[in-house]
């Protein structure tokens, strides 16, 4: 495909949002109700980092491809209007009850606006002097780092001809991570909590994505792998990799190897749910209301342990009355959010495009 012909909106992503944000809430559940917690919530973060990146780099490829150029000034605008009006409102209101209970301490809140929430925690645990249920925002800081600094490194990128030496470079990158949280953990015996939150640590989750956003883009490039072998082959290998990173229970492996083959086997998913979206199992990614919980994601993300600890207030403990009364609440208070906080802003984004998007196309025939 070539690149004008990516689609305006690309398909399966909302759902991959909505695939993302199951596990965080069950998981987050079950450790409100203090159930043992066998839901991998981390890897519905690893997942969100894999798609921030992919998508972040699709657009950054789309508007050096037809400009030229990246335009700095537009980009971090549209991240601010993207990210910090939702991101604000639900910490304002956080940050509000913590002061008003003597919960929060006000130096540790600015950091929190800041985006340092990973640092605070890696300083004072889960138990540090945020705005109360916030602590998620520690991923919401390693997303804010990475949009400060890699457009630099992308336009730097860009300067190579070969898209595949530009994706072979962003996963030496990755490469370097990996070995960093091993000697932390191997070397360093730093607790994990620290590879968890950590900037360092956890980036390469995102970078993976750019990768693939750069060599081998399902919306923008063509594949030399035929249709069978990335439905039949590649993306079961995929899930069974993804599955096995689970299965060793060790927590230092998680904390090291796991991350790294997580991120090499989301490849195979995301361009499996990008190229063939009407393709059996990927074409419930795109069921409406599958589609739908994806676009609340991000506010589903940031107000879930608050909608969580309400909810336990007013239902009690019990998992099978907390967990529906839970979503329901979650679910109405994000899509109001969405309704009344980021649609409005969505439509000044998208006055401050500099390009046109292109027209949808069909996904590309195999090559080669």
């Amino acid at each position: 495909m070539k690149n004008a012909a990516v689609a305006h909106h690309i398909p399966s992503l909302d759902g991959l949002r909505c695939v993302a944000i199951v596990p965080v809430f069950l998981s987050h559940t079950l450790m409100t109700v203090r159930i043992p917690n066998f839901i991998p919530g981390n890897f519905g973060v690893t997942l969100f980092f894999f798609l921030s990146g992919y998508l972040i780099t699709t657009l950054l490829r789309m508007e050096i491809e037809r400009t030229g150029s990246v335009n700095f000034k537009l980009f971090y605008l549209r991240r601010a209007l993207r990210i910090l009006p939702t991101s604000y409102l639900v910490l304002a209101l956080a940050a509000a009850y913590g002061l008003a209970v003597g919960a929060t301490d006000a130096w540790w809140l600015l950091g929190q606006f800041l985006h340092l929430t990973n640092f605070q925690v890696i300083a004072g645990g889960w138990e540090a002097p945020i705005a109360p249920h916030t602590s998620i925002y520690w991923s919401l800081a390693v997303e804010e780092h990475f949009y400060l600094a890699f457009p630099v490194l992308f336009v730097a990128l860009a300067k190579l001809r070969s898209k595949f030496h530009r994706a072979a470079l962003v996963l030496g990158l990755c490469a370097l991570v990996f070995l960093w949280r091993c000697w932390l953990i191997w070397g360093a015996g730093v607790s994990f909590d620290r590879t968890y939150v950590g900037t360092d640590t956890r980036i390469d989750s995102i970078l993976f994505g750019c990768a693939l956003a750069m060599w081998g883009n399902p919306a923008l490039d063509g594949t030399r792998f035929s249709e069978s072998s990335w439905k039949r082959v590649f993306l079961p290998l995929s899930v069974l990799g993804i599955l096995l990173s689970y299965a060793v229970p060790d927590r230092a492996f998680r904390e090291t190897v796991a991350y790294t083959a997580q991120g090499l086997c989301l490849f195979s998913v995301f361009i499996v749910a990008v190229r063939y979206p009407d393709w059996g199992p990927m074409r419930l990614l795109n069921w409406r209301w599958v589609s739908w919980l994806g676009t609340l994601s991000f506010a589903i993300y940031l107000i879930h342990p608050s909608m969580l600890a309400i909810t336990q207030w007013a239902v009690g403990s019990s998992l099978w009355l907390l967990l529906p009364t839970a979503v329901i609440v979650t679910v109405a208070v994000a899509a109001a959010m969405v309704r009344w906080v980021e649609l409005p802003v969505l439509r000044l984004r998208k006055r401050l495009r500099v390009f046109a998007p292109p027209e949808p196309a069909p996904a590309p025939a195999a090559v080669g």
